[in-house]
């Protein structure tokens, strides 16, 4: 049999097991010892696929999930996201769409102190979002907002994204993080841009934030910072060793986890209950990603040596095409496979085919990888399966419906793609700090 016949048995198999409701994780794992056991026999195919799934879990630089997922965690449960939105809701000042201008930039420093989403858009649901409705503001333009921003963690180091993708296409975590800084201050920027705008021209859409103390001069201001030094101290703790060359990645993670911990004491938050609650959500969290992890390896590993990634690598580089939109073909791609697998599967399969092909079109496969978490954190907020809108409507009022969360994304979906295309045909904007760095 053929391998482009081997290759849509194996995407027909995958989607008839998820029909039937089997977790992906164990779908991929059960294709991927099916073909094998096809192709090599018993006992040679169980080899091939234990001897893969061994081979991902010895990665060094893999133990720093839990670490920043436990630190997620913690953070979530010692008050700094409230104490932190009040500081900078009150540094905004009264102007007419301060609070959700705020609300993005606090999720620019969750994000730089979580790597993971979901954690961060139930926080953001819990306190930026009552606040807003409270204060008057258009529910949809609210809801869109907490959606768009709190899917910055999947771009922003140290984001958990990177952190697989550098791992499956074989390339610096370190660069990843250095060049994701641009375009998630980018996207941060088209949001901010587009809430100022819409209140200028609509402003029954967003009231001013008018309590006594936005009104006091700046500098009667500043002692409400001192909600913004924890966060400060542990993100330039964390990133700072990583950008200096002093930690690995792996080591400024386990500073991550230790630092969320002190903040958690020092503002006598942290009870037995709080961190039994994070250690027992922090293996759930990573469980599921370690389950996804072996799937989609195991599923890439043998697909690989059947000669499948040569044949799809062939069709690419086939392709009559500027080597620019072969790029965007990939790019479809992993938008397609987003209406039905999750990131990290559609990480693990596409990634390790694309990856050598980027490079032999002559890109910098940190780019894409910048690129390709920007993808998917368009898959995070697109109906119907973006899981952003759902991880809001779990900690939404009962109000807000799901019809509401998918109508309210959609303006933000477009600044994603705007923001996605710039650093597409403007890589520097990607490139540039690591270029620096170099």
């Amino acid at each position: 049999m053929g391998i482009e016949y081997i290759t849509l048995l194996i995407v027909g198999s995958l989607l008839a097991l998820m029909a039937l409701g089997i977790p992906l994780g164990i779908t991929t794992l059960l294709v991927s010892l099916g073909t094998a056991i096809l192709y090599f026999g018993e006992r040679a195919g169980f080899f091939i696929v234990s001897a893969n799934v061994t081979e991902v879990l010895h990665k060094y630089e893999l133990i720093s999930v839990p670490f920043f997922v436990f630190m997620a965690n913690i953070l979530e449960r010692s008050g700094i996201a409230h104490s932190l939105f009040e500081s900078m809701a009150i540094m905004g000042g009264r102007f007419r769409g301060s609070v959700g201008v705020q609300t993005c930039v606090v999720a620019v420093v969750l994000a730089a102190m979580s790597g993971i989403m979901g954690g961060e858009i139930v926080m953001l649901g819990l306190i930026a979002l009552p606040q807003m409705l409270r204060l008057g503001y258009d529910k949809k333009l609210a809801i869109g907002i907490i959606c768009a921003a709190g899917a910055l963690a999947t771009l922003i180091p140290p984001s958990v994204v990177l952190i697989v993708y550098g791992l499956a296409a074989q390339v610096s975590i370190t660069g990843l993080f250095a060049a994701s800084i641009g375009p998630g201050l980018l996207l941060a920027s088209l949001y901010i841009i587009y809430i100022l705008v819409r209140v200028r021209l609509n402003p029954a859409l967003a009231p001013i934030y008018d309590i006594p103390e936005t009104g006091l001069p700046f500098v009667k201001r500043l002692p409400f910072l001192k909600g913004v030094i924890l966060p400060g101290i542990l993100i330039g703790a964390v990133l700072g060793v990583i950008y200096s060359g002093v930690a690995t990645v792996t080591e400024a993670a386990a500073i991550g986890a230790v630092g969320a911990v002190i903040i958690a004491l020092a503002r006598q938050e942290l009870t037995w209950i709080k961190m039994r609650d994070a250690m027992r959500q922090t293996v759930l969290t990573v469980g599921s990603i370690i389950w996804l992890v072996l799937g989609a390896v195991a599923l890439i590993g043998i697909y690989n040596r059947i000669g499948g990634g040569e044949f799809l690598r062939g069709i690419l580089t086939s392709l009559d095409i500027p080597p620019i939109a072969v790029i965007v073909v990939m790019m479809l791609i992993v938008m397609v496979l987003g209406t039905f697998l999750e990131w990290i599967a559609i990480l693990f399969i596409t990634v390790p085919i694309f990856a050598p092909v980027v490079v032999d079109l002559g890109f910098d496969p940190i780019w894409f990888g910048v690129l390709f978490a920007m993808n998917i954190q368009i898959y995070y907020l697109s109906p119907p399966f973006g899981p952003a809108c759902f991880f809001l409507k779990s900690v939404a009022p009962k109000e807000v419906s799901l019809q509401d969360i998918f109508a309210a994304v959609l303006p933000f979906i477009a600044l994603q793609f705007v923001g996605l295309m710039l650093v597409l045909f403007f890589p520097q904007i990607a490139l540039f700090i690591p270029s620096l760095m170099n």
